[in-house]
């Protein structure tokens, strides 16, 4: 009998999945594959995404995992680490990933995702030196253990604002972006002793458990209250939406200074179908930050821009000088990004 396979593999210019497989990869994993290989091949970070199949078996098993499916992760991160040339834990130059959900049927929103997973105390030192950016580090770290605290191991999310909110009131500043390296590694310190006395033990340091922590919290949100109720309310029939896969991939930062940025975007508009390229993105922020409402997104566009402005009762002076374009703020950027959506829509045939 052959050994079921569970992990497929992505990224430098190939993989092993492709669009067509999305009831085994999940929307997400089946895409990122597309995406990955020819005729496409656009830039996504590589990565490897464990199957629907072993969600259905985590379930059927009693939160288990099938027989060999940890060897097979181990394999498929060797790869990634020799793909990016960096190892997850590393102390000098870690490898950091994301892991993500991604059911066949798009839930937005629904299930979780954990970012910047592989960094510990030893390793953000190692990061800020590589990086010759200490804030971005301490950010990125202070952003870890918040998710991962709270995705995978249920601390209250509450609780780590009230210590942000605290270090942010003594200095009088109001955005995330204005902490400083040393306020950012007094959060981090101050995060970890709350999380030892919530759960009685200290943060993870070890990056493998770190990650295995992470799928876990992935596939346990199938069943979380809100993927639940959403599924019903969007009759998907979990006879045949049998489940999320697990996706783990490289990092890419938007939070590492002004040259960074973080976004979404569409390929026409949502709300119309007009054949606009829209969307909105954060400078020197992560994913979260775009959806949590703490800062005043822009606009990809210029005519974006200056819609949501007139809208808004901005004036074109202000919009310019607080809120301009990605187009032209980051014009470079702005094109690639462009080129990528028209090449997509072109090779899927609908808004993207």
């Amino acid at each position: 009998m052959a050994k079921t396979k569970y992990v497929y593999f992505f990224g430098n210019g190939d993989a092993e999945g492709d669009e067509t497989m999305r009831p085994l990869l999940g929307g997400k994993g089946a895409n990122l594959a597309q995406m990955a290989k020819a005729p496409l091949s656009l830039p996504v970070p590589p990565g490897f995404t464990i199957s629907i199949d072993v969600c259905q078996e985590y379930y059927k098993l009693g939160k288990k995992y099938p027989a060999g499916l940890d060897a097979e992760v181990e394999k498929y991160l060797a790869k990634l680490e020799k793909a990016m040339g960096k190892k997850l834990g590393d102390e000098k130059d870690p490898l950091l990933v994301s892991v993500r959900s991604g059911a066949a049927e798009s839930m937005p929103g629904m299930m979780d995702t954990i970012l910047n997973l592989g960094l510990n105390d030893k390793s953000v030192e190692g990061l800020a030196k590589k990086t010759n950016n200490p804030r971005f580090a301490w950010d990125a770290y202070r952003r870890f253990i918040q998710m991962y605290g709270n995705v995978a191991m249920g601390v209250d999310h509450d609780k780590f604002e009230e210590i942000i909110s605290e270090v942010k009131s003594h200095r009088g500043i109001k955005e995330d972006t204005e902490l400083t390296a040393e306020e950012l590694q007094e959060i981090v310190s101050k995060y970890k002793v709350m999380y030892k006395k919530e759960k009685g033990e200290a943060f993870p340091q070890d990056p493998k458990k770190q990650m295995w922590g992470a799928i876990g919290a992935v596939f346990g949100s199938w069943m979380n209250e809100r993927a639940i109720v959403y599924r019903k309310l969007n009759n998907i029939d979990e006879r045949v939406i049998k489940g999320t896969a697990v996706t783990v991939m490289a990092m890419v930062f938007g939070n590492m200074g002004d040259t960074s940025a973080t976004g979404v975007c569409f390929s026409r508009d949502a709300a119309n179908g007009e054949n606009l390229f829209n969307g909105e993105y954060l400078v020197n922020a992560q994913g979260e930050d775009v959806v949590a409402g703490i800062r005043t997104p822009q606009q990809i566009t210029k005519i974006g821009s200056q819609r949501w402005a007139e809208r808004a009762g901005i004036s074109e002076a202000e919009r310019v000088a607080k809120y301009p374009s990605m187009e032209e703020a980051m014009p470079e950027i702005y094109a690639e990004l462009n080129g990528i959506q028209e090449k997509l829509e072109q090779h899927y045939h609908d808004m993207q």
